[in-house]
């Protein structure tokens, strides 16, 4: 016990880098990088292994507490705000022999290479890691802890699980004594959201402390990094206490404490502003965490007692801007086409999964992004492949032993192999992602192998909340085994596992901002099949649906009278009555498709009403705390 005490005494000593009495403590410190400050700091040798020159960053150098007071530390920012961030650090109650705060790329490549299995630089220079068993996220063992600051807010179920405070407390603590027993910790500060200008008041502070370099790499890719004048932010004098997510994901919960159901889970504490992730290696868990996190707190902000159109929408969706200042935002889940259509050469990429709309404008809540790498070639998706470079993660991808070429079509690991990039890699990003612009675009992307949706449709307000509730899009045969025939997949808001609020408190925002908003309109869009459902009929090609979606941006659409619409039977949708572009009448109306086809319109209305009732059955969750026109706006059965 007494060499334990003495050990972390010398320990705390050596974060601080304050204690007089010991004039030896040293501090490792590292060149900044851009935006990222990279420091180790270690009780047992601070003298690190030198880099390589071409990683450019500095020897590490001993540095007593006399010495800290004479160097001019502008490197970091004025004042003794080194000695703030490690003091905020030590307050944590870690026990370690080196911690790695905000690092390098460099050397965080290294760390990984050297101490995690698998782990190595591919061709192209992205750090390929593996994640361990679990390969993808682990919806089931999400807990909320039920806390009375809290718990009026958020949508209990099967997404929100309630966790008691004393089972979360006993999660916290196995996790930090696991991180305790390690030789290194990796600690990475920065934001959610991004904050120029107004966006500051909005971003939320988040601290990762893991065990695993590639995790803190991947990490420093999705937050938004602070400079060295933001770094006050993080450190004891700070205003908002950053919010702590401990990353254990290398040693399991016990999945005998009280209300554990495997040996992985996920918790999340709004009060004490903490998340434990014991369990689970994959590094999107961290991501969407801090995403849940933003759903909780942007329908609160400014205030809870604003009306909707004045409180802040968080979207898991894409966005992007014209040289109008046009902002677009895309809805989708995944194979609907998000990604693709969002990334358009004629206009910026404010980001491609997370956002939030305010009374201000739009902001990225990431700092890069996170893709599929199934299937990926510099064809079909040149911006993402080429961002597969120096400071990438790729995450379960398979590669050459001799070549170390990645194989993008191999699946022995996952069908989920991951690239996390900087924004910055994509060329024609905004960079800060943040646009003092209302949306006027809103476009809900469905892939509907039914063959029932139009391509395109205008939607009513009530139709936006009800189809923003639904998200719905259809798996279809080969995609997931056991899938024979279309199926049809609902996530609330198109991204169910990750909201706190109950639906409609998004549905309603998001549809009195449209309405607030001077010429804004939303739209469904259908990437599925026309001409019949899937195995009858064909995906609607790119091409068309690019015409379309231009179609939106130039004004085309949105300038067409009422009287150029027409509603679509079963599903009330507002369909064009003219071709649109080079995208004829058979096309734009599904039951025109089917006839051109060969198809009855008996079987039409058939599988219509089929689709319908599938809707009807979804909503029947939602329908007690939506107005009795949200419900009416859905298909009639």
């Amino acid at each position: 016990m007494l060499s334990k005490l003495r050990s972390r005494a010398i320990g705390r000593a050596s974060l601080a880098c304050l204690s007089s009495a010991n004039p030896n403590i040293q501090a490792a410190s590292v060149q900044q990088c851009q935006k990222r400050n990279a420091v180790s700091i270690s009780k047992r040798d601070a003298l690190m292994t030198t880099l390589k020159e071409q990683l450019k960053v500095s020897v590490l150098q001993e540095i007593s507490p006399d010495r800290i007071k004479e160097m001019s530390l502008d490197s970091w920012s004025a004042g003794t705000r080194e000695q703030d961030i490690l003091a905020s650090v030590n307050s944590l109650d870690l026990d370690v022999e080196e911690i790695f705060y905000n690092s390098a790329p460099g050397i965080l490549y290294q760390e990984a290479i050297e101490n995690e299995k698998g782990s190595a630089i591919v061709s192209s220079g992205a750090l390929a890691c593996l994640s361990g068993k679990k390969t993808g996220r682990s919806p089931l063992d999400k807990r909320v802890v039920d806390e009375p600051g809290s718990n009026k807010h958020i949508w209990w179920g099967k997404v929100n699980v309630k966790l008691t405070d004393q089972t979360f407390m006993t999660n916290r603590e196995r996790a930090v004594d696991y991180l305790n027993t390690q030789k290194k910790l990796y600690i990475v500060d920065g934001f959610a959201g991004w904050g120029a200008g107004w966006g500051k008041k909005y971003r939320v502070p988040i601290r990762v402390i893991t065990s695993r370099a590639y995790h803190a790499l991947f990490m420093q890719n999705m937050l938004v990094m602070p400079n060295k004048d933001e770094l006050v932010e993080f450190g004891p004098s700070a205003k908002e206490k950053p919010f702590v997510i401990y990353n254990s994901g290398c040693f399991p919960c016990n999945r005998q404490t009280e209300g554990m159901t495997s040996s992985t889970s996920i918790a999340v504490s709004f009060e004490r502003k903490e998340m434990v992730i014991p369990g689970t290696e994959y590094a999107g868990e961290m991501k969407k965490g801090v995403f849940t996190l933003m759903n909780y707190y942007m329908p609160l902000t400014p205030s809870p007692d604003l009306p909707p159109a004045d409180r802040n929408c968080p979207l898991h969706a894409s966005a992007n801007i014209g040289k109008d200042n046009d902002v677009s935002i895309f809805f989708g889940l995944s194979g609907t086409g998000k990604t693709t259509l969002s990334a358009d050469p004629k206009r910026e990429l404010i980001g491609d999964d997370e956002h939030v709309w305010t009374n201000e404008g739009v902001f990225n809540i990431e700092g890069g992004c996170y893709a599929k790498t199934i299937g990926l070639t510099r064809d079909t998706e040149p911006e993402i492949y080429d961002a597969i470079r120096f400071g990438s993660i790729l995450e379960n991808v398979v590669y050459d032993e001799t070549s170390r070429v990645v194989d993008m079509n191999d699946t022995t690991i996952t069908e989920n192999g991951r690239v996390a990039y900087p924004l910055e890699f994509i060329p024609n990003a905004r960079i800060p992602a943040i646009v003092d612009h209302q949306p006027k675009n809103i476009i809900l992307l469905t892939c509907d192998a039914f063959g029932v949706l139009p391509p395109v449709s205008k939607l009513t307000t009530d139709q936006i909340m009800y189809h923003f509730i639904s998200g719905y899009t259809a798996k279809v045969a080969g995609t997931e085994m056991g899938v024979t025939e279309p199926q049809a997949t609902f996530s609330p808001c198109f991204g169910g596992p990750f909201l706190a609020h109950h639906p409609f408190v998004y549905a309603e925002i998001l549809a009195a901002k449209i309405a607030k908003t001077k010429g804004a309109n939303a739209y469904l869009v259908n990437t599925g099949w026309v001409g019949g459902e899937y195995g009858t009929g064909k995906r609607c090609s790119l091409k068309v649906t690019r015409q379309l979606i231009d179609a939106i941006h130039d004004g085309t659409i949105s300038d067409m009278p009422d009287s150029d619409f027409e509603e679509m039977p079963i599903f009330g949708l507002k369909v064009p009555k003219k071709q649109i572009k080079d995208v004829p009448l058979d096309i734009l109306h599904p039951a025109k498709a089917w006839a051109k086809s060969g198809l009855t319109p008996a079987q039409f209305e058939a599988t219509a009403k089929k689709l319908a009732g599938l809707f009807d059955s979804n909503f029947k969750e939602y329908a007690p705390s939506c107005t009795a026109e949200v419900v009416a706006a859905g298909p009639k059965v």
